[in-house]
């Protein structure tokens, strides 16, 4: 959530080239399986060049998939998976509702407090309270803000 797009996919390069399993035959750039729960719940991950409660994050994160205490299945009760999402040492609000919409499918999901959506939101005039009008497909809302052009200000 601290973290641009790019860094972002650069971390999970690193991350699936030194914990992922090599595929036996790659597929042009994609020589590597994402590696499983088990394998970064106990992993130092200090190849992430992240701070220390960042990787015990993903560390609890990986730990609780592993032994079911998370599950991110398809038709799993969202709202029961985003409480046991936070029930987890190092997982707030945002991460939890972003795992929401992207692991679970949840349409509705609303980040008032992501600095892309408001950004996106000042490009377009609105306030948060304008999503209310945007249910059930506030996910979708939320991808739209995101990718706003910049809000530009008149000169006179």
């Amino acid at each position: 959530q601290q973290v641009t797009v790019a860094a972002g996919r650069r971390l999970a390069g690193v991350l699936v080239a030194a914990y992922g399993k090599p595929l036996a035959a790659p597929d042009g750039a994609l020589t590597h399986v994402f590696p499983e729960p088990g394998a970064l719940a106990d992993a130092p991950l200090a190849e992430l060049g992240m701070p220390d409660a960042r990787r015990r994050a993903l560390r609890t994160v990986s730990g609780a998939l592993a032994d079911g205490r998370v599950a991110l299945d398809p038709g799993v009760d969202r709202d029961a998976t985003e409480q046991a999402l936070l029930a987890l040492t190092g997982i707030g609000p945002w991460t939890a509702r972003y795992i929401r919409m992207r692991a679970l499918g949840d349409p509705d999901v609303f980040l008032p407090g992501d600095a892309g959506v408001r950004h996106g939101l000042a490009a377009i005039g609105a306030t948060p309270e304008a999503a209310e009008g945007w249910r059930p497909w506030r996910s979708y809302a939320l991808h739209h803000l995101w990718n706003a052009p910049p809000a530009t200000t008149e000169k006179s």
